[in-house]
């Protein structure tokens, strides 16, 4: 008998040490009251079509998602809470050193931050508050993160008990993908992309069920280039950007002249490539005529330099029909459409001994798609088949960034305050912890110049930025007395 209740005594200070370790960042959500990630769903508001619609990136990308939602005529009504995991990103290279699994969890947190109502005033606040709303939607503006655990998320809220819906966005790029052909026609069609979006075969494999719908199979070829270095730089990451460097710097992680595949810059496509030169957006070498240890260092030229190796790719495709539409599948892209439109065209243009090179390869009338428009009308269809839409004034909309949490003592930074790119991508899925802590918008969590540029592309979205800023108490950081300087 002293057996027995010895071995029952053991096996209860066994639970009880599992109930105070969770197994993984969905356990801790769903079971583990004293987590700081815990959530009691049966408490949780339903049918309230009053609460927000949640929407979360890697960044500052998803804002572009964002601002196409605030413009669909259905859900001008309707407010947001929009955070960015700043801290974390860029999420498409967390393929690139294998931690996939890392990642999920990233994203289970983002969802956890929108569903629940905790955030800090800084990275150094030791205690949270607790007065942020819950969401009724979520919409994961971050084509890495619908790639990887769009599934993952939607099963976990049905293990929940949770009726909140998800929108992805590949599926919606995917449909966009096709806005140039018509029935019967074949061509080919490119996704731009992150590594991570690239690698997990999410945007072919949708394009190919989209295609099959009607019944009448076109022959479609998909061609994928991954981006590396494009979101860093438009998000000011140091891994792949720095502004103030005059000469090639050592932990740069972009395309260089050793890499491979997608990161490498062959010095014999340099006319391709068309760089610009100027004000150190290119480092390097030598001199202009003969430069050596080339690294990019502006957002225009991360562009041209996947486009050329995106059409670099189609051309040496024996058979290769000509590219009617190029798919943005990373939420930072749109941002920079123009830019993207303009390198498609003068590729298109370009003679190299008097011959076209890459003409016959781009339609006249190429497309580039923006999934956000899809998404936007995903989403208003999704509220009113549940009759969530609010019929409100479209006020109290909500915007928090991911910084690293300066109480950690686990955590590695930089000089300049961000994680190091070895900690970042090297961190272990299931050490549940807090990396980072989620803040509201800010001039000290955000790149002033990434302020400057949402200001000008997404005025909308940023009259709710400083809206929020200026009027809620969470804040304070962006009010319009202190308006940015527009270049």
């Amino acid at each position: 008998m002293k057996t027995v209740i010895l071995a029952a005594s053991l096996i209860g200070l066994f639970c009880t040490s599992c109930n105070n370790s969770p197994d993984n960042i969905r356990d801790a959500i769903l079971n583990h009251k004293n987590s700081f990630y815990y959530i009691n769903f049966r408490s949780y508001p339903s049918n309230d079509e009053s609460l927000p619609v949640g929407v979360f990136d890697s960044g500052t990308g998803g804002l572009s998602v964002l601002a196409d939602i605030v413009q669909h005529d259905g859900l001008a009504a309707e407010s947001y809470i929009y955070m960015g995991d700043l801290a974390n990103m860029p999420y498409g290279s967390y393929s690139l050193e294998n931690n996939t699994d890392l990642l999920i969890e990233h994203v289970m947190k983002d969802v956890q931050f929108l569903l629940g109502n905790k955030y800090y005033r800084s990275g150094n606040a030791t205690t949270p508050e607790t007065d942020k709303k819950p969401v009724k939607a979520i919409v994961i503006a971050c084509n890495t993160a619908t790639a990887y655990a769009l599934d993952t998320v939607k099963r976990f809220l049905r293990e929940a008990g949770s009726d909140i819906g998800v929108i992805g966005v590949i599926d919606a790029g995917a449909r966009g993908a096709f806005g140039n052909f018509t029935p019967g026609e074949n061509g080919s069609v490119a996704v731009m992309a992150t590594d991570g979006t690239v690698k997990s075969g999410a945007y072919p494999q949708a394009i190919m069920l989209v295609n099959r719908e009607d019944g009448q199979e076109e022959k479609i070829a998909v061609f994928q280039q991954a981006g590396i270095g494009i979101a860093e730089a438009i998000d000011g990451s140091p891994d792949a950007i720095d502004m103030k460097a005059t000469a090639p710097r050592a932990d740069y992680k972009g395309p260089s002249e050793n890499g491979s595949g997608d990161m490498k810059i062959d010095q014999e496509l340099l006319e391709r490539y068309d760089f610009d030169l100027s004000n150190g957006a290119i480092l390097f070498e030598g001199d202009a005529e003969n430069p050596r240890n080339i690294q990019i260092n502006s957002v225009e030229n991360y562009i041209a330099f996947h486009v050329v190796s995106l059409m670099e790719k189609i051309r040496k495709t024996e058979g290769a029909l000509p590219l009617g539409s190029v798919v943005l599948a990373c939420t930072h892209y749109p941002f920079f459409t123009e830019i993207f439109r303009n390198e498609f065209s003068r590729l298109r243009d370009y003679r190299e001994n008097g011959e076209y090179i890459y003409r016959s390869l781009i339609a006249e009338d190429l497309i580039l798609v923006n999934p956000a428009v899809e998404v936007a009308d995903q989403l208003y269809e999704h509220l009113a088949s549940r009759n969530l839409l609010y019929e409100g004034t479209g006020e109290g909309s909500e915007f928090y960034i991911s910084v690293p949490s300066l109480t950690n003592k686990q955590v590695k930074l930089r000089d300049d305050g961000s994680f190091t790119y070895d900690y970042k991508y090297g961190r272990k899925a299931g050490e549940i912890q807090e990396y980072v802590k989620v803040v509201p918008f800010s001039r000290t969590s955000i790149p002033e110049d990434v302020l400057n540029r949402l200001s000008v592309q997404i005025p909308g979205v940023w009259a709710l930025i400083t809206e929020f800023n200026s009027a809620s108490p969470k804040a304070g950081y962006l009010s319009p007395s202190e308006k940015i300087t527009v270049e």
